[in-house]
């Protein structure tokens, strides 16, 4: 029997990129020392109503096309390309210079994946805690209908600027392997409808179009006739 317990080579955290939405908190037993390094709560107001939001929100950080921020009093930091662990200990290694044993929270604000094709529940799905994986995105989507191929599921990433594609059969062991089984913000999935379903669409159009080239026809004679 073999084993399960293959070694992980897929970047099992996200990747911060250009355009992405943070929230970062600092926190240290003296609250004062970080208040500087953190951004006002703000309350927002819902379109048309007067009256503010009660429960204030954290402001996000957007990196730029440099893969910068703009941090409090830190001035610019780059964070791109590095994961939510590692933004986290740069931050805090930066800090420390200035606040006594710094504590460092970075979430990802609106990051989401898209589930397309052959499941119970297409659409959009957060990633929440910075990582998800395939299997996850599909459970989260209701699973396949009778009609989805679980050997040909496409995965569309973008990766520096191009779009990589990847055929994943969820059946492999060899999936736990792969690049593709961590997703990453704005993964596009895609599950290929197997050949019942195929032939079904094929021969459901065929029928359409065939009642509107009869309806059509029947137009034109009663026009004739009148």
């Amino acid at each position: 029997m073999s084993s399960v317990n293959a070694q992980f080579e897929a970047q099992s955290e996200l990747t911060i990129r250009p355009g992405d939405a943070l929230t970062i908190v600092v926190s240290a037993l003296d609250q004062e020392a970080v208040m500087p390094f953190n951004l006002p709560l703000v309350a927002y107001s819902a379109p048309g109503s007067v009256s503010a939001q009660t429960t204030p929100m954290l402001q996000c950080y957007m990196v730029d096309e440099a893969g910068d921020i703009k941090f409090p009093i830190l001035g610019k930091l780059h964070l791109a390309g590095l994961t939510r662990p590692e933004a986290e200990a740069f931050i805090k290694s930066n800090l420390e210079q200035q606040v006594t044993n710094p504590m460092v929270q970075v979430n990802f604000v609106g990051a989401k994946i898209s589930v397309l094709g052959e499941v119970n529940r297409p659409g959009q799905i957060s990633i929440p805690y910075g990582r998800l994986t395939l299997l996850e995105a599909i459970a989260s989507a209701g699973d396949l209908t009778p009609y989805g191929r679980r050997d040909n599921i496409l995965i569309t990433r973008e990766v520096d600027g191009k779009l990589e594609t990847a055929r994943i059969d969820v059946r492999s062991k060899d999936i736990y392997t792969s690049p593709y089984y961590y997703l990453q913000q704005n993964d596009v999935i895609y599950v290929s409808p197997n050949k019942v379903r195929a032939v079904n669409s094929a021969s459901t159009g065929l029928w359409l179009s065939l009642v509107s080239t009869a309806l059509s026809a029947a137009t034109v004679i009663v026009t004739v006739l009148k």
